[in-house]
């Protein structure tokens, strides 16, 4: 079997696939470069295909198959980005991700820490030599009562890792946790909203939570409330998410995922203006953080990623079942 790898980075995710290469014996070649209509021929050869976030079309995916390429893993837990519905009629078996959830949980408590403690005010101001304390006081996270809104692997650690700062947790998820039960108080949500001083997201980008936090969320949302996304860019309207911190209604928030990101990252953009008005609108607020999509950006995670997509497309090759096959 041989796989191609789009958008590999040669300075850790390639290092990990040259060593699964040799331990599970597969043939591979790979490009720095995200899969377009002008690159498809570099998989000529190849069985099976490893991307990362960038959008698998129709055009694209008819032009793989052509190739003979029969299935097709994306180094994330996410997989909206591949229309797998049209994968499927083409008859090409599609994967996503699996890893460990601690190194977006601790991102997702150093978020929510940052955005409490006004920290992108504080270090901002410290670069221009202004130590001044006016406006920068912050909350302390044992006085706050913090909503997760969805508790699967990671907002079920994040509870854990907020459970030992002392804060009242409540959580939302259509199928709860027994096991959570003893630290989190499950509620709906706009329960959750109403009641909670941060709301941090976890729900996956599915299309029934597109926008699932908009205008009218935002609205029953605590005066001074701070939102936390280091899910998917798509949960939140990001318009209405501008006009809730434009008007002072929110405190703030720390964003790891913004909408419409997929022609911005992991890329170099420093020398070309940003196709991304939002982003630069959000990033311009004092009292929002925003980081580009890297929560999950830890030795262990990357691995995993590689190491999990990798099993599942040597699995479609046999043809065997995989529990990283999207369904």
């Amino acid at each position: 079997m041989k796989i191609f790898a789009y958008a590999l980075r040669p300075f850790d995710e390639l290092g990990f696939l040259d060593r699964l290469s040799h331990e599970l014996g597969f043939d591979y070649d790979w490009t720095p470069d995200y899969p377009t209509l002008d690159n498809v021929e570099l998989a000529a050869g190849a069985d099976m295909l490893n991307i990362i976030t960038n959008p698998m079309t129709p055009p694209l995916l008819d032009a793989y198959h052509r190739l003979g390429i029969r299935g097709i893993a994306t180094r994330s837990i996410g997989y909206d980005h591949i229309d797998v519905a049209y994968a499927r009629q083409l008859g090409m078996r599609v994967a996503h991700a699996a890893y460990p959830p601690e190194g977006v949980a601790d991102y997702t408590v150093m978020l929510i820490l940052m955005a409490l403690r006004k920290a992108k005010l504080v270090f901002r101001h410290a670069a221009a030599q202004n130590f001044g304390l006016e406006g920068k006081m912050g909350r302390d996270l044992a006085s706050c009562t913090v909503g997760i809104v969805g508790t699967g692997a990671i907002g079920s650690r994040v509870a854990r890792n907020l459970s030992g700062f002392g804060c009242r947790l409540l959580a939302f998820d259509p199928y709860p946790r027994e096991s959570l039960k003893d630290l989190v108080e499950y509620v709906d949500l706009d329960a959750l909203l109403e009641a909670s001083d941060v709301v941090t997201l976890h729900a996956p980008g599915l299309a029934q939570n597109h926008h699932m936090i908009g205008a009218t969320e935002l609205a029953r949302m605590r005066e001074g409330a701070i939102l936390v996304n280091a899910a998917r860019g798509s949960l939140v309207d990001t318009s209405a998410l501008i006009d809730a911190i434009e008007s002072g209604h929110l405190g703030g928030a720390a964003l790891d995922t913004i909408e419409h990101e997929s022609n911005l990252y992991y890329l170099d953009k420093g020398a070309q203006p940003l196709p991304n008005r939002d982003r630069a609108i959000l990033q311009a607020f004092p009292n929002v953080v925003v980081s580009p999509h890297m929560a999950f950006y830890t030795e262990t995670d990357v691995e995993h990623m590689v190491r999990s997509t990798t099993e599942a497309l040597m699995a479609f090759s046999r043809g065997e079942d995989t529990p990283f096959e999207v369904r």
